[in-house]
C-alpha cells in the first residue's frame, strides 16, 4: 500500500487549542495558503509568550474567530503580514489577550471589508492603553456587543470613521472599560440596532457622551446603557425614540452626578421592565427631567 503523504489541511482551526505550556512558537516555515479557517487556531494557549507569524499566508482565510482566544501572557503580535480581505468572522479575535500592552492594525492588507461579526474583537484586553482602529472598515458587520468592553486601561477612542448602519447589536459594547475618558461615536448609524443593554455600563471615567446622532427607533432592550457611569453629569437624549423598548432596567443605575435629563422624547407604552431605572441618580430632581411622561417622573419618585 503506498504511504499517503502530508498535506498542509485545509482547515487549522483549534490546531494548537489548550497548549497551555507552550511559551514559544515560531511558525514562519509554515504553508498557510489553502487554509480557510483559523477559528481557536491558539485559543488557550495561556503560556505563549511570543509567536512568528511573519510568513503567514492568510487570503483564503473567512474565519478568524478566536484565533487569539485567552493568549494571556501574549505581550506583542505582529501582525502585518496578515491578508483579512476574505476574512468574515472577527468574533472574539483578541479576547481575553490580557497582558496585550500594542496591538498594531494599521496595515493595507488588514482589511475588514467583509466581516459581518466583531463580537468582544477586544473583550478583556486589559492592558491596552492606546488602539488606533482607524483602517478598519466596518459597513457589513451587524454585531459589534462587548467588542471593547473590559478594556480597563485603554483612555480614549476615536471611532468617528466607524460605519455602524447595519449594526443590529450594541449590548455592553463599551462596558467596563473604567479608563475611557475619550469617546468618539458622534458618527455612529444605530438605525438598525435593536439591542443596547449596558453599552456603557461602568464607563466610570466618562464625563461627556455625545449621542445626538443615535436612532433608536428599533431598540427594544435599553437595560444597564449608563449603569454606573459615575462621573457623567448630564445626557441629552432628545433625539432618542423609545416606542419598541420593553426593557429599561437599571438604566441609569448609580448615575450619582447627572443633575439634568432630556427625555422629551420617550416613550414608556411598552416598556415592562422599570426596576432601579434612577436607582442611585443622588443628583437628580425631577424638575430637572424634560419629558413628556409622566411615569418617568412616577417612576424617580419612586
Amino acid at each position: 500500500m503506498e504511504l499517503m503523504k502530508y498535506n498542509t489541511y485545509s482547515k487549522k482551526n483549534h490546531m494548537f487549542y489548550n497548549c497551555n505550556k507552550l511559551t514559544y512558537l515560531y511558525l514562519s516555515n509554515f504553508n498557510t495558503k489553502n487554509v480557510t479557517n483559523m477559528s481557536y487556531m491558539f485559543g488557550k494557549c495561556n503560556s505563549l509568550l511570543e509567536i512568528n507569524l511573519t510568513n503567514f499566508n492568510t487570503q483564503n482565510v473567512t474565519n478568524m474567530s478566536n484565533m487569539f482566544y485567552k493568549c494571556k501572557s501574549l505581550l506583542n503580535l505582529n501582525l502585518s503580514n496578515f491578508d483579512t480581505q476574505n476574512v468574515s468572522n472577527m468574533n472574539d479575535m483578541f479576547c481575553c489577550c490580557k497582558a496585550l500592552t500594542n496591538l498594531n492594525l494599521e496595515f493595507s492588507n488588514f482589511q475588514t471589508q467583509n466581516v459581518t461579526s466583531m463580537k468582544g474583537m477586544f473583550y478583556k484586553c486589559n492592558s491596552l492603553s492606546i488602539l488606533n482602529l482607524s483602517n478598519l472598515i466596518t459597513k457589513n458587520v451587524n454585531n459589534m456587543s462587548f467588542m471593547f468592553s473590559n478594556c480597563y486601561n485603554l483612555t480614549n477612542l476615536n471611532l468617528a470613521h466607524f460605519n455602524t448602519q447595519n449594526v443590529i447589536n450594541m449590548s455592553g459594547m463599551f462596558s467596563e472599560s473604567y479608563k475611557l475618558t475619550g469617546l468618539n461615536i458622534s458618527n455612529f448609524d444605530t438605525q438598525k440596532v435593536v439591542n443596547m443593554s449596558g453599552m456603557f455600563s461602568e464607563c466610570k471615567s466618562l464625563m461627556n457622551l455625545n449621542l445626538s446622532n443615535f436612532k433608536t427607533n428599533n431598540v427594544t432592550n435599553m437595560s444597564h446603557m449608563f449603569s454606573k457611569c459615575v462621573l457623567l453629569t448630564g445626557l441629552d437624549l432628545s433625539s432618542f425614540k423609545t416606542q419598541q423598548v420593553n426593557n429599561m432596567s437599571h438604566m441609569f443605575f448609580k448615575c450619582n452626578k447627572i443633575t439634568k435629563l432630556n427625555l422629551s422624547n420617550f416613550d414608556m407604552k411598552n416598556v415592562i421592565n422599570v426596576n432601579k431605572m434612577f436607582k442611585g441618580c443622588e443628583s437628580l430632581e425631577g424638575k430637572n427631567i424634560i419629558t413628556k411622561d409622566k411615569k418617568i417622573l412616577n417612576i424617580l419618585n419612586n
